[in-house]
């Protein structure tokens, strides 16, 4: 049983890794741009973050699960965006950004699935989803108070002090950290199984990839990106078009408040992923996604489009919960817990690398209502996807199905 101390600093730790991410997100490239770096130059950069986080996600997930002692992993995750982040504010030079990007991309790939294995090692899997919709809360409201904080910074002193918050940001994350027990932590729970796994580790991982549910979800979680990724840089281009003078202010907003809706209902997503299963939720995560791209596609009115974005904060809300926790229901007792979250992590990075360049062709091609329509189209390609072919995972995890 956790102790209280360990669980509140598993919020903390949630809230600031949240804010220590927060500054990797655009901030990079408006900083880059800020002192003179080129578009083609910062696009290559950003780049090979993209493939470098690809390459890395399962070896990582492996990784956290080959390695008992979680907390060590975190601490030396945050320790490394910290270390990333002073070298890319200080050495804003071609090579040292090219480090302090795969640093931090290596960082960020080890980080995600060592949070949610520290959750699962503490609280098990009967309370896992509730634990899943606390986490999703701490993790919205840590990215909405740092996006804030790091725009406040531009704004009055420079682009470089983001990164210097953010090297900042490392102390109170590790002193979080610090407050989970590790004695606490059950090492065999926390990488997906109660007792030691039989048989050659290679044959479980190839167990794994014949995992049919787990192919299913993943896919699922690729169709998704694939919907999802492009929306806001499209809505962003056009609203620049549209009014330059409003365009930035209301794609904040239009980032901010999915965060906030977030923070209010995550709690309840952990607490009906038990009551009604995790495939009704991720039936609400698809269904939300294709009416804000069909009102994306059907209206230019800003108050709408704001309006719309509610619906976002409803997907990331059910996704946050349900992707750890349909990995954990259909690798229960495989000892490669961390493992599927890479495997599924690869798949949310292909669908989002893919939505951009997809979109964006349309865009081009037939117009921004088409690129949406186009968007609405694949969420619903998604949802009869879940429908026909990802079956209710909770009842299959409690029986130990793996």
């Amino acid at each position: 049983m956790a102790s209280r101390r360990s669980l509140r600093g598993l919020d903390w730790f949630a809230f600031f890794v949240a804010d220590i991410q927060t500054g990797w997100g655009p901030f990079v490239a408006t900083y880059l741009t800020s002192v003179g770096w080129a578009q083609l130059d910062i696009g290559l950069v950003l780049t090979i973050g993209t493939i470098t986080g690809l390459a890395l996600q399962i070896p990582a997930g492996a990784l956290v699960d080959c390695i008992r002692a979680k907390r060590v992993l975190a601490a030396i995750a945050v320790v490394s965006i910290s270390a990333s982040a002073l070298l890319l504010a200080e050495w804003p030079a071609f090579s040292p950004v090219i480090v302090a990007k795969i640093l931090h991309a290596l960082a960020s790939c080890l980080l995600g699935p060592t949070l949610v294995a520290i959750s699962l090692g503490l609280v098990g899997y009967g309370s896992f989803s509730r634990r899943l919709g606390r986490n999703a809360r701490f993790l919205s409201f840590g990215n909405a108070i740092a996006a804030g904080i790091a725009g406040g910074l531009a704004y009055y002193y420079s682009n470089q002090a983001i990164f210097l918050f953010t090297t900042a940001l490392g102390v109170p994350t590790l002193l979080a950290l610090a407050f989970i027990s590790p004695s606490e932590i059950n090492p065999d729970l926390a990488r997906g199984t109660i007792s030691k796994v039989p048989g050659n580790r290679l044959g479980a991982v190839f167990g794994l990839l014949r995992n049919r549910l787990l192919l299913a979800f993943a896919v699922a979680i690729a169709f998704f990106q694939l919907a999802n990724t492009a929306m806001l840089p499209i809505l962003g281009g056009a609203l620049a078009i549209r009014d330059p003078q409003t365009a930035a202010l209301v794609l904040s907003i239009s980032i901010l408040l999915p965060q906030f809706v977030v923070v209010v209902i995550a709690p309840w997503v952990g607490a009906k992923a038990e009551d009604w299963g995790r495939r009704p939720l991720l039936v609400v995560c698809f269904v939300a996604l294709a009416i804000r791209a069909t009102i994306f596609a059907a209206t230019g009115n800003v108050y709408v489009l704001i309006m719309a974005q509610l619906l976002d904060g409803i997907s990331a809300a059910c996704l946050g919960v349900l992707v750890p926790l349909v990995i954990a229901d259909v690798t229960q007792g495989s000892g490669r817990f961390n493992f599927s979250q890479g495997l599924v992590g690869t798949a949310v990075g292909i669908g989002a690398s893919v939505s951009t360049t997809f979109a964006g062709y349309l865009t081009d091609l037939s117009g921004t209502p088409i690129a949406f329509i186009a968007l609405a189209c694949v969420s619903i390609a998604g949802l009869l996807f879940v429908l026909a072919f990802m079956p209710e995972t909770s009842g299959d995890a409690r029986s130990g199905r793996t």
